[in-house]
């Protein structure tokens, strides 16, 4: 149900904690106990850590609900974990990244103001966490609080997008925008909040068509901000793609499963006029997850064709991802549809990048119990790894392989520096043309990645060393604006072929 990727090449995973034993049993000795669950005294784990480079994992201990909660990765590394159901709607709980297999959850001692439950969270420029929402929950509050914070602060916006019927403007979309303030989307309205005034700035015109907020689950993306040293800001485009129809939730409880929208909405932000531009994906889904790829181009995988999210609320998985190149000039060439899966991911799906390129994909529970025969969507456990078109062998040979990193400290970049990585081609061949890109790692949990923000570093000089040897000097992110302070994977694209990523830290 919920992944998070951290700068250890390990990823944290985790399912609601309310059904009843898992199949992963808890370290001998371990237990929660629970008076108000189904198993009171429950010695199975709902929490995992999965080592990408040995392809192994051990169980974790949550002592909470954490189902339908939300994350955020702060400065040090550490996954800020808020939220969940039952006994976990008001927790806080973190996990540090440690390589001696000691870490675990830990919950805080204090707890959020209100209950978070399907609430959203993201990283701000001075590293703390703005949690947004949640069932009832029509307010903001930050993780830690500074001085000037109060309990919470009320939004009405969260409010006046909610459906009575559907409650639809749950996990709402968040970014954090080039000037510091916040992107919210909510259903069909989306707005500029200054968090630090509670005022809205700006409010964008109804995006046509569908509803986009869970349970009318879309996905959205910021998609690639490009940056330039003169210090002007980058222009800041979201796109917003699928959902469910209107009644769908409703029509899914009596058995009737409405087509998905094939809809995609682009909004440039940053225009003094801003208008949702559409376009159209080459089928319907709902619930699809879109993650930003080294490339800078976007993947849309996972979902189905038809209904909304929730219990046995929809039907027709779609199995093929789709590539959108939101570069490409002819809107009716963005979209490329690739091989399908075999494997339904459905609701409670999840997927994140990984270090190197490929996307991992996960689980599936239509259900609201673990469900594993006798029905036509069965609970699935499994983990696979996607490859996009990029990873195919005949362009191996355009793989770069980065060796080193100059101009940083134990890691650290600083704002507005230059660094410079020195890489190699697998083969002595001219170098083609080449990027540097840096992606914040997502919280991803039901459609929609969490703090996910890729930039296009400012490439300040190039030098060939030798033969197969190249360095590139960059630009870091001038501001804590454009980059939050926390650990980024910084990828060499060399002719659309992303190396393996190295980990950087901004400060």
């Amino acid at each position: 149900m919920h992944m998070q990727l951290l700068h250890n090449n390990k990823v944290v995973i985790f399912d609601r904690t309310d059904f009843g034993s898992s199949n992963l049993p808890l370290p001998s000795g371990k237990c929660r106990h629970n008076i108000d669950e189904v198993i009171p005294h429950d010695c199975s784990a709902h929490s995992l850590l999965y080592d990408v480079v040995s392809n192994t994992f051990r169980p974790l201990m949550v002592q909470t609900d954490v189902w339908c909660s939300s994350g955020a990765v702060n400065p040090d590394g550490t996954l800020v974990q808020t939220g969940g159901y039952h006994n976990g709607d008001h927790k806080i709980r973190i996990f540090t990244p440690c390589d001696d297999d000691q870490c675990d959850w830990i919950e805080l001692p204090w707890n959020l103001t209100v209950q978070r439950w399907y609430s959203s969270d993201h990283i701000l420029l001075d590293g703390r966490v703005i949690i947004v929402g949640g069932r009832r929950a029509f307010s903001y509050e930050f993780f830690p609080k500074s001085s000037n914070d109060g309990s919470f602060v009320y939004f009405p916006f969260l409010k006046e997008t909610t459906d009575p019927e559907e409650e639809n403007n749950l996990y709402p979309f968040l970014y954090l925008l080039p000037d510091g303030n916040l992107f919210v989307f909510a259903n069909q309205r989306s707005v500029v909040l200054d968090f630090v005034n509670n005022k809205i700035l700006k409010e964008f015109p109804l995006i046509p068509g569908e509803k986009r907020t869970y349970p009318s689950t879309g996905s959205s993306v910021m998609l690639p901000l490009r940056l330039i040293p003169d210090g002007s800001l980058p222009t800041v485009d979201v796109i917003v793609c699928g959902g469910a129809r209107g009644g769908a939730y409703v029509n899914a409880a009596k058995g009737v499963y409405v087509a998905a929208s094939n809809s995609c909405g682009r909004l440039r932000i940053t225009d003094p006029s801003p208008n949702w531009v559409m376009e159209f994906m080459p089928m319907s889904r709902v619930m699809p997850d879109m993650l930003l790829l080294p490339t800078g181009d976007v993947i849309i995988l996972n979902g189905a064709a038809s209904g909304t999210a929730g219990w046995e609320s929809a039907v027709d998985p779609v199995l093929n991802p789709v590539l959108y190149y939101p570069d490409e000039s002819d809107p009716r060439k963005r979209f490329r549809v690739l091989n399908p899966t075999i494997i339904a991911r459905m609701y409670h799906s999840a997927a994140t990048l990984l270090p190197d390129g490929r996307i991992l994909v996960g689980g599936s529970n239509p259900h609201r119990w673990y469900n594993f025969t006798g029905v036509k969507y069965p609970t699935d456990l499994s983990l696979e790894a996607f490859s996009p078109p990029y990873l195919a062998s005949e362009y191996s040979h355009l793989r770069p392989s980065i060796h080193s990193v100059e101009g940083h400290t134990d890691n650290f970049v600083s704002y507005g520096e230059q660094f410079s990585i020195t890489f190699s081609l697998e083969l002595q061949q001219p170098v083609g043309e080449y990027i540097v890109t840096m992606i914040a790692p997502s919280f991803t949990t039901h459609s929609f990645a969490m703090n996910q923000r890729l930039l296009v570093l400012y490439i300040a000089d190039k030098q060939q060393l030798s033969e197969m040897a190249f360095k590139v000097t960059v630009h870091a992110p001038p501001t804590a604006n454009i980059a939050p302070p926390g650990y980024y994977m910084v990828f060499v694209v060399h002719q659309g072929v992303p190396s393996q990523c190295v980990w950087i830290r901004t400060k």
